[in-house]
């Protein structure tokens, strides 16, 4: 028997294209899920609907008719993960208000959009699993992330929200924050030694995520062993996030 038991579920995946949403829908795919690739780029979601499993359907989470063609076409969703995410770096005193805006219409008004959306059916029937991509930059402050981390911060009260209002209807709304992950996106951070080892270094596991790992909880979320949590945060790390006092001074006891 599959532990997991998503057999026959019906699970959206938003930007799905590549990186961390391509390894959820892959990880759903392979354990039984029907599983929807949303993207705004419709060709990259069709390339990797036919590598990995599942439909492609193009989606622009910021265009409330854009979501509610693709609610239309997906039907019943057990589960949906949110995914989707632009970021635009630069300093807070010139950040480009544009942009600024982009950001938040994307990581977390674009959540909501397809939380409301695709969570219609799933209130209906009393039953479903939303599961948001956050970060830990969304409780930890990084300099030039501006909105990025202003928007994740946002995902993670937006979903307990949603489960406190939601959860007496039967749907749940959690979030796992990823750290350190390699990506196609993050990819160019990796490509000198040096930094790929210095940025290892400060990882207790002493490795960079991957993918893979993001997709695992994520899984755990959607399923329904975890039917009983809702409004948390599973921070996917490698323990990075809890390496604050390895910065403080003290002689004689290094941390190797």
């Amino acid at each position: 028997m599959n532990w997991l038991e998503l057999d026959g579920k019906t699970a959206v995946v938003t930007g799905a294209a590549g990186g961390i949403g391509k390894a959820i829908a892959a990880a759903l795919v392979d354990n039984g899920a029907r599983v929807f690739l949303l993207d705004l780029d419709g060709a990259a979601a069709q390339a990797s609907a036919t590598e990995v499993g599942g439909q492609a359907l193009t989606c622009d989470v910021t265009d409330a008719a854009s979501v509610s063609a693709a609610v239309k076409a997906v039907g019943a969703a057990d589960i949906l993960v949110n995914n989707a995410a632009f970021l635009a770096a630069g300093p807070l005193d010139t950040v480009d208000i544009a942009a600024w805006q982009k950001m938040l219409d994307v990581n977390l008004t674009g959540y909501l959009r397809c939380a409301q959306g695709f969570g219609a059916g799933m209130l209906a029937r009393g039953a479903g699993s939303i599961v948001h991509v956050g970060s830990i930059s969304g409780r930890h402050q990084q300099a030039f992330s501006n909105a990025y981390s202003a928007s994740k911060a946002g995902v993670l009260m937006l979903s307990r929200q949603l489960a406190f209002e939601w959860g007496p209807r039967g749907v749940r709304s959690n979030v796992v924050a990823p750290g350190l992950v390699r990506t196609p996106l993050s990819e160019a951070f990796y490509a000198d030694p040096t930094t790929k080892a210095a940025r290892e270094a400060v990882v207790p596991l002493r490795r960079i995520g991957r993918p893979e790992d993001i997709a695992d909880a994520v899984l755990f979320l959607a399923s329904d062993r975890a039917g009983y949590v809702s409004g948390q945060e599973i921070i996917v790390d490698g323990g990075y996030a809890q390496t604050l006092m390895s910065h403080v001074p003290r002689p004689g006891y290094a941390n190797e």
